[in-house]
């Protein structure tokens, strides 16, 4: 309560949790707009038989949008699917990391701009595979999805997911820039979230017609409850390196002499591998869908979810990007010349290159245990989903989500109380001096 008291006390936080949650909610209006041509009841059969394959996935991350073919269809992913690849190509691309390192805040508006021209061409090239593929598919009774097809609706369906990707692109900044939290995470968990209550309705009809049991519900709930709290203490914790800066005088000043830490996430690529390891995984069921081709009929039943090979090659595939993602987003050299510049030592290890090899070798062995930590909390649920069809929503991945975007969310909300508070305390002790 008394938490709420001081949101209330605070009218620039409230008026920016309103526009936060008044851009949702134009989200998730979108969301219920469809695109032109599309006979939504012969997706809906479709659908209704790919739940566990690619566009499950997709579908989650749209918050619906896929299921209904509506303009949000694609979600944020082909953003996130640019900023990644730009991301990539700043390790390899000179240009780039001298944009990202040297230019300041003007580089760093140079590559967000390279990043929505990459958004807008990854729609346009998914807009175009979707629109071909809809004229191409039926639904399990034989009825086609596209009413007329054609060029016209191909360049209908392309403009359509383009603006519309833009159109959520531009909601998530605005949501960083007006609001409280990073929009783009907040759009995804907006639809997640979305579809937990038509996921807690299957449930429910699953039991209702005996296919989930009393038993395996109350399982399902522990299961969901211990993972949650899983993910709360993995997602808190991280290794602290003891950092000591030397005394330097300035003039008449003393500065430094403190002690302080460099904090390392157990879990510092977050969500990134789950999704791109569900992804690579899935790809063979979801071609199945399109094909009766026997090789990837046989293929895609040998990687099914339930079985111990898919398993073993999706706890491989997340650690193989546990690593990956966190050498990109993380750079002990360039952490270790800061650390230098600014008089600062780790105790017992030598400035400069022997500084970088030490947070390197403790970055490794933490991300081993985040890595793990990781798989653990995908693959566990998963049993579940494939057992028990258990809806996508109570994954491992969606939760891992859910309970990232809100504690950063919350942190956010008290980072910014805080900081009112200080100022406000600023403020007074200026207006005693005054008084003196």
């Amino acid at each position: 309560m008394a938490g709420v008291d001081n949101i209330a006390r605070l009218p620039e936080l409230r008026k920016k949790l309103l526009w936060t949650f008044a851009l949702l909610a134009v989200y998730r209006l979108g969301i219920h707009i469809p695109i032109p041509g599309v006979d939504s009841a012969a997706l809906a059969e479709f659908f209704a038989q790919a739940q566990n394959t690619l566009f499950g996935i997709f579908d989650m991350f749209s918050g619906g949008g896929l299921t209904k073919m509506s303009i949000f269809a694609l979600g944020i992913m082909p953003y996130i699917s640019a900023s990644i690849i730009l991301q990539l190509l700043t390790v390899v691309s000179p240009e780039l990391k001298r944009l990202q390192k040297e230019e300041g805040e003007a580089g760093r508006k140079k590559i967000t701009q390279y990043t929505r021209y990459g958004t807008v061409l990854i729609t346009v090239v998914q807009g175009f595979a979707i629109a071909t593929g809809l004229e191409q598919m039926s639904s399990p009774t034989g009825a086609p999805m596209v009413l007329f097809s054609g060029l016209s609706f191909k360049l209908m369906t392309i403009l359509t997911l383009t603006a519309g990707t833009v159109f959520l692109m531009w909601l998530g900044e605005q949501m960083t820039e007006k609001g409280i939290g990073n929009g783009i995470s907040l759009i995804i968990y907006a639809g997640i979230i979305a579809g937990l209550p038509s996921a807690l309705i299957n449930t429910a009809r699953l039991m209702t017609v005996g296919e989930i049991s009393l038993f395996v519900l109350l399982l399902i709930l522990i299961v969901m409850g211990a993972t949650l709290a899983f993910i709360v203490f993995m997602e808190r914790g991280q290794r602290r390196i003891p950092i000591h800066y030397a005394k330097r005088q300035q003039g008449r000043r003393m500065f430094g002499g403190q002690t302080t830490h460099l904090p390392l996430k157990i879990n510092t690529a977050g969500v990134i591998p789950p999704i791109f390891a569900s992804s690579i995984l899935m790809f063979p069921a979801t071609l199945a869908q399109f094909s009766n081709n026997q090789f990837l009929q046989d293929f895609s039943a040998f990687l099914r979810p339930d079985s111990v090979i898919y398993n073993l090659l999706y706890i491989g595939i997340i650690i193989f990007f546990c690593y990956f993602y966190t050498a990109i987003m993380f750079d002990p050299k360039g952490i270790a010349e800061n650390i230098q510049k600014q008089g600062g030592f780790i105790p017992g290890i030598r400035p400069g290159a022997r500084t970088s090899e030490h947070i390197d070798k403790v970055l490794s062995r933490i991300t081993l245990w985040g890595a793990l930590y990781v798989s653990a909390v995908c693959v566990l649920p998963m049993v579940l989903i494939t057992k028990f069809s258990v809806p996508f929503y109570f994954g491992g991945t969606s939760l891992l989500i859910v309970v990232g975007v809100a504690m950063d969310f919350m942190g956010r909300i008290e980072s910014y109380m805080i900081s009112r508070q200080y100022e406000g305390l600023m403020g007074k002790g200026s207006k005693i001096k005054g008084r003196h």
